[in-house]
């Protein structure tokens, strides 16, 4: 299957996407923030309606929507004292109302549910280029915070004594998670992306006994369940979003059978 173009293409956007999901998704899920994917990826969908609508390049229109929910987000939470998770539900409700609203005005559906399932071995190679930079820049920024990002996950309270700035790490939390769903949507589909971001970690939580070694194995995982799932959409034809989430729902489903619970 490598001998074509959009194969490797596929591979390659796919595999730094399977890299920046659980690396950001160790975070989510420690932080008990795993609907926050949904609710991101929902608010994609408006941004790409907008693309469509208007004829803009709508993974840039996610991405900025994304932006805007993320921000909001992280707003509302100050308002909100100990039921902060409310602000994801808000922001949920918002982008799946308006989703529902802006696809009226699209001319193309089949276009939009290129968004809500993905299409990762038809896209164009501006996408592929924005994709893979927008990646690195994930990577990058989240090994720089490496350190902060263990602190936030376990306890705010001792990182604000440790001279951290939970604002801020929050902030660029949020901001590199908005990035990464919008591109997940785009790849793999705004109706999958969450689960890309929570699996690999579930399983890394089976098997690992620290923090480091649960981001390396759910990264490892990660891509494991992304080029599986890819390798078998292409020989029995199937939707490729789909294939890769179930590969890691059946990954997950068969640590059980190896892996005592701990």
């Amino acid at each position: 299957m490598f001998q074509y173009d959009f194969v490797r293409t596929a591979f390659i956007v796919g595999g730094f996407l399977a890299l920046i999901l659980p690396l950001l998704g160790v975070t989510v899920v420690l932080k008990r923030l795993s609907m926050i994917g949904d609710a991101l990826s929902h608010v994609a969908l408006s941004g790409v309606s907008l693309g469509l609508i208007l004829g803009f390049n709508p993974l840039v229109g996610a991405i900025v929507i994304s932006l805007v929910a993320a921000l909001s987000i992280n707003t509302i939470q100050k308002h909100l004292g100990s039921y902060q998770e409310l602000a994801i539900a808000i922001i949920m409700s918002f982008g799946i109302g308006l989703s529902g609203v802006l696809l009226g005005f699209v001319n193309n559906p089949n276009n939009f549910n290129a968004y809500l399932f993905g299409s990762i071995v038809s896209i164009n190679q501006s996408d592929n280029l924005v994709s893979i930079a927008l990646s690195i820049l994930v990577i990058g920024i989240a090994i720089r915070y490496y350190r902060e990002f263990f602190f936030i996950a376990f306890d705010e309270k001792s990182a604000k004594l440790s001279g951290i700035s939970i604002n801020k790490m929050n902030f660029i939390f949020l901001f590199l998670t908005a990035i990464t769903v919008a591109i997940g949507s785009r790849v793999v589909g705004a109706l999958v992306v969450s689960s890309l971001m929570v699996l690999p970690v579930a399983l890394a939580m089976r098997v690992s006994k620290s923090y480091k070694t649960t981001v390396l194995y759910s990264m490892i995982f990660s891509l494991i369940f992304m080029w599986l799932g890819l390798t078998l959409s292409y020989y029995f034809d199937l939707r490729p979003g789909g294939t890769i989430v179930l590969t890691a729902v059946a990954g997950y489903l068969i640590s059980f059978l190896f892996v005592r619970n701990k």
